[in-house]
């Protein structure tokens, strides 16, 4: 798993000890951060209160039902990735949770391999549609410059600029992830991919040439910031 994958944060939400302290040792052992709620109140209470990039939801659970608490993020508009894990088997419960805004629906008990095959495929859809909508949004301003991600044009005070696609690929991806902090890792692995074999200094390099083209002084960069020990957060 790419690791801008296995980072991603993940809130559990279930009344079950026995079955919440578990799941999130092991999740933390794939190396996702993990969040937990024991009731749906809390659950909503979270969500709205960190935007986890994924929702692990059981139904059956004190104060709201997993059911109410997609109800609730449906109204107040916020979009997580959500799989409910729960005991209820019932084709009318799949249904209703699917249409619901629910990504997927796992039935308890489930092995721990498939449980993490479907978080994999769902954060790996997820980051496809940023990706994609990140691409339609057509002209964009970062720092002084001005690009079309759809058409790989930038602009600089009116002139257009000669950027790489690999430069357009690390702004369409650092813009995705919404001011995020990335790390060298998470470049390498999701912009030039584990079979080119390249080094963390060949991300600095490049680091340097984008400041050039997007910053008001690259020497003192603010758009395009480092993140000590870590990688770089694009300023939106």
């Amino acid at each position: 798993m790419s690791r801008s994958l296995a980072d991603s944060l993940v809130l559990v939400a279930d009344d079950e000890e026995s079955f919440l302290l578990p799941l999130r040792d092991n999740l933390e052992l794939e190396g996702y951060r993990v969040l937990t709620a024991v009731d749906g109140e809390q659950a909503l209470e979270m969500c709205l209160a960190h935007e986890p990039d994924l929702l692990l939801l059981d139904i059956m659970m004190p104060k709201l039902s997993g059911f109410d608490v997609c109800r609730a993020l449906q109204k107040k508009g916020l979009t997580i990735p959500t799989i409910i894990l729960s005991a209820r088997d019932q084709e009318v419960d799949i249904v209703l949770g699917l249409e619901l805004g629910a990504d997927d629906y796992v039935t308890k008990p489930f092995g721990l391999r498939e449980l993490l095959a479907r978080i994999k495929a769902v954060l790996r859809r997820q980051q496809h549609l940023r990706k994609q909508s990140v691409t339609r949004q057509g002209d964009v301003r970062i720092g002084e410059a001005v690009v079309d991600f759809a058409k790989y044009e930038a602009r600089r005070r009116g002139k257009n600029m000669a950027m790489t696609p690999r430069e357009f690929s690390i702004l369409i991806y650092m813009y995705g992830r919404n001011g995020e902090v990335v790390s060298r890792d998470d470049l390498l692995n999701e912009v030039w991919g584990y079979d080119q074999f390249p080094t963390t200094r060949t991300v600095d390099n490049h680091m340097v040439r984008i400041r050039k083209l997007i910053e008001p002084n690259p020497g003192q960069p603010t758009v395009l910031v480092s993140v000590r020990g870590i990688g770089y957060r694009l300023v939106r």
